[in-house]
């Protein structure tokens, strides 16, 4: 079966950043909806109107991939507003109840970076923000979407998840 919207790939990838060091290894087959959001725009271009058994090296620039890093993202909130286990890596779906930050997303995931006595660093910022990457990715499989992954666009939790509007989509 060829590659076409929408249908589910089934990849294994070795992701790195522009240098050469890595990030992730997706060593286990895993599957994607191919036509949604699960994917990279560069990744789904690539591997549209390919079959199983195709390879493909990519390089991807921030504006491809995760977007660029936008320090607008990052926040600082009053440690009170915390648990007391708080630590850096930490993550948190929107801001705190009774934050006083203007003008943030609400939808967004907040990752702790630092911890201090009177507040807290928050960043809005996907991890990968900012950073080209390099992937090798294998397709070992591709199938026909079921209704139920046509309808939702994924075929279920994202691996990897990027909030729009920071660069593209993926999951």
């Amino acid at each position: 079966m060829t590659i076409e919207k929408p249908c589910v790939v089934t990849l294994t990838w070795v992701l790195n950043d522009a240098q050469n060091r890595p990030i992730d290894a997706l060593e286990q087959p895993t599957e994607f909806f191919f036509g949604g959001e699960d994917l990279l725009p560069g990744i789904e271009q690539a591997l549209e109107g390919q079959e199983p058994g195709h390879e493909a090296h990519l390089h991807l620039e921030p504006e491809q991939a995760f977007g660029d890093y936008d320090a607008g993202l990052v926040c600082f909130e009053s440690r009170s507003l915390f648990p007391e286990n708080v630590e850096p890596g930490m993550a948190f779906e929107g801001l705190p109840e009774g934050s006083a930050t203007e003008g943030m997303p609400k939808d967004r995931l907040y990752v702790v970076t630092e911890v201090y006595p009177s507040h807290v660093v928050l960043d809005g910022n996907h991890p990968l923000a900012g950073m080209a990457l390099r992937i090798a990715l294998k397709v070992l499989d591709v199938r026909e979407a079921t209704e139920q992954e046509t309808e939702q666009g994924s075929v279920g939790e994202p691996l990897l998840s990027v909030q729009r509007g920071a660069g593209g989509p993926l999951h």
